[in-house]
């Protein structure tokens, strides 16, 4: 089987989020994926399956490196799709995924727009100890659909700065939690965050597709724009465009090939532990 790692959000070797990508010809068990995505150790892993399907190219399912199977991963979709290009299959590329028909396109610029479902916080209160876990005041939190937690913070600053309390992020009511700003008015860039998520198995996230389905009708309503970038401010930080349309937010970003190689393995993994 053919295994790649991609880094994705980027065009840079080495920045941006790594995914690996592995392409099948049937449907494995769940366990032998998840095996995969330990033994890949990267973020997510995306399982690109080749299976008949009425309104789709492909089955794509994600694992992450904590072998939890996730509902939506923007970075490994893109690295999916940049590997299906790449290998000459031609776009737009519908995915069948636990989050519905996902498509993926070319654009003229060479970056890849993929068409996600948007996920618009609402405000609540800030949880019990929330700014004590991450170091910083909250000005604003919100929760969407999909059980992410939204913290609005002071400022570009106050994001990069972050050194939060990882055990204690785990123990907010939220399956990620994002940590957000304005850009810097200088900034090629209109917003900025950080992406936490100890309880799917990653402590902090470089790059966040999905992220971006909440940040995006988040920053469109308060800076009234439709279409803008962010930046999302790790070590490996990656920029992301986000464009609304109704209901759904186009993400969009670019990727580039690091690792290129053949995975040796059964399906029996009925010795390795969970």
């Amino acid at each position: 089987m053919r295994l790649r790692t991609v880094d994705s959000f980027t065009d840079k070797p080495f920045s941006g989020n790594p995914a690996a990508v592995v392409m099948l010809d049937q449907t494995p068990s769940d366990d032998w994926m998840a095996a995969v995505a330990r033994e890949t150790n990267l973020s997510d892993t995306g399982f690109v399956i080749r299976e008949r399907l009425p309104d789709a190219d492909f089955r794509l399912r994600w694992f992450t490196q904590g072998a939890v199977e996730v509902d939506l991963c923007g970075h490994a979709t893109l690295a999916a799709a940049h590997c299906l290009l790449e290998d000459g299959v031609a776009g737009p590329i519908r995915f069948a995924t636990r989050s519905g028909v996902l498509t993926v396109g070319r654009r003229a610029d060479g970056s890849l727009a993929m068409d996600f479902p948007a996920w618009p916080p609402a405000e609540i209160e800030p949880p019990a100890g929330i700014a004590d876990t991450l170091g910083t005041a909250v000005e604003w939190s919100g929760r969407s659909g999909n059980n992410f937690l939204l913290a609005l913070v002071a400022d570009e600053r106050a994001v990069r700065k972050l050194n939060p309390d990882i055990a204690g992020i785990a123990g907010l009511p939220a399956e990620v939690v994002i940590v957000t700003a304005a850009a810097d008015p200088e900034q090629p860039f209109d917003f900025v965050s950080r992406v936490f998520a100890p309880n799917v198995g990653i402590d902090e996230d470089p790059v966040t597709g999905s992220a971006h389905t909440v940040l995006g009708p988040f920053w469109a309503d308060r800076l009234g724009q439709r279409s803008l970038v962010g930046l999302q401010a790790s070590e490996r930080s990656g920029l992301v465009g986000v464009e609304l349309r109704d209901d759904r937010v186009i993400v969009s970003g670019r990727a580039v090939t690091i690792v290129d190689g053949v995975l040796r393995s059964t399906d029996d993994v009925s010795s390795v532990s969970a």
